[in-house]
């Protein structure tokens, strides 16, 4: 299990500093007790290793209602549209990896 998610394409992406993943937990406070478990334990998780690529991918996904986060995260549906990208899709697993939902077709 490990940090599979998170080796190759983000290698090259600058981590975050420190008042940005202040900033990026701000921006991650959700209405949804559901979503802020995945979310606690994402950043328990792989916070020290969170790079800029994460943080768009993760913005995207803020974005989104929070009933069509839970969505996403318990894997009833997948990231279309906009929210089709390499970034969504990386953070997505390792949300869903936190979070304990097995991660389908990847």
């Amino acid at each position: 299990m490990g940090a599979t998610a998170t080796t190759a394409p983000s290698a090259a992406s600058p981590l975050l500093t420190e008042r940005e993943l202040s900033k990026l937990h701000w921006r991650c406070r959700r209405g949804l007790l559901e979503n802020d478990l995945f979310i606690e334990q994402f950043f328990t998780r792989f916070e020290p290793e969170l790079n800029q690529r994460h943080a768009q991918g993760l913005a995207a996904l803020m974005d989104l209602a929070d009933n069509d986060l839970l969505d996403l995260l318990l894997c009833r549906k997948e990231p279309s549209e906009t929210l089709d990208a390499p970034e969504v899709h990386e953070v997505l697993g390792m949300l869903r990896e936190s979070g304990g939902t097995p991660v389908l077709g990847t």
